[in-house]
């Protein structure tokens, strides 16, 4: 059954009941979200209950990564759909926590940065939401204390940069990433995806198709980039803010061997991101 807790002391209180009833060798997973489950978080969720004795899920809508105010007001919070899905996907405790309690005293004085990186990529269009990101994850981290912690490969800057810090802060966190989940037509699923109209949702999926034909290309990275230009030529309505291709952890695209290929668009006033593992060829 699932348990809902809302502080760090019924948290913890909590925590060590559920590692107590499986023994010392107890390991903790932990995926950390900010509600609105869709079929992306709940794979997560199943990815933790098959590898880990005790899984707990946080809910938290972090205002530090929300530049504009209306956004953060806007963010959907249907905590009860939240609690039940997570009950059928076999989380042993659900973290719902006041923003006083992860910022006791208000607003965060001392941030964790995210450093050159997060001014790449998605950093031009979000200022300080890595920074957020990276703040939040280590406070969230330091209460539930994790073995392992579950994180998506949709938002692959995001995962990368909390990799390092956790290798760079020696958290002592084993960081799992899971597949994106994408709906029928290869659209990377996303709450984003609501917010869309029928005629945007069409063209929408224009995103995961130039991806696909980079990876399908299979050549060279400018083969890749080609194929990929291609499809989107015929999109109308797609305002791309970026393409690239990088190297695993998102440096320069190498000459051959595994590399990410990237991409950032606006459909209508909705900003979409997706990426894809590809395989460069001299």
């Amino acid at each position: 059954m699932t348990r809902l807790v809302r502080t760090r002391d019924e948290l913890a209180a909590a925590r060590a009941r559920l590692v107590e009833q499986v023994g010392p060798d107890a390991t903790v997973g932990m995926v950390p979200t900010m509600g609105a489950l869709h079929a992306g978080h709940l794979a997560l969720l199943d990815a933790a209950r098959t590898g880990c004795d005790v899984v707990v899920a946080s809910i938290f809508v972090n205002p530090m990564q929300f530049s504009q105010p209306g956004d953060l007001e806007r963010y959907p919070r249907p905590l009860e759909q939240d609690l039940a899905l997570c009950e059928q996907h076999g989380v042993d405790l659900v973290w719902v926590p006041t923003v006083e309690e992860i910022y006791p005293g208000g607003p965060a004085q001392v941030w964790v940065t995210a450093g050159e990186l997060a001014a790449q990529l998605e950093g031009p269009n979000r200022p300080g939401h890595f920074d957020g990101v990276l703040t939040v994850v280590t406070k969230l981290f330091a209460a539930v204390r994790p073995d392992r912690a579950f994180f998506g490969e949709k938002d692959y800057q995001q995962l990368i940069l909390i990799r390092r810090m956790v290798q760079d802060l020696g958290q002592g966190v084993e960081v799992v990433s899971a597949p994106t989940v994408r709906e029928p037509d290869g659209l990377a699923l996303s709450s984003r995806n609501l917010l869309l109209s029928p005629s945007e949702r069409a063209r929408a999926r224009y995103l995961s198709a130039a991806l696909l034909a980079g990876r399908a290309a299979a050549g060279s990275a400018a083969a890749v980039l080609a194929a990929a230009r291609e499809v989107l030529t015929g999109a109308d309505g797609v305002d791309v803010d970026y393409l690239e291709l990088r190297d695993p952890e998102l440096g320069p695209a190498p000459a051959a061997g595994p590399a990410r290929l990237l991409i950032a668009a606006r459909v209508g006033s909705v900003r979409l991101i997706d990426n894809v593992a590809v395989e460069l060829c001299p």
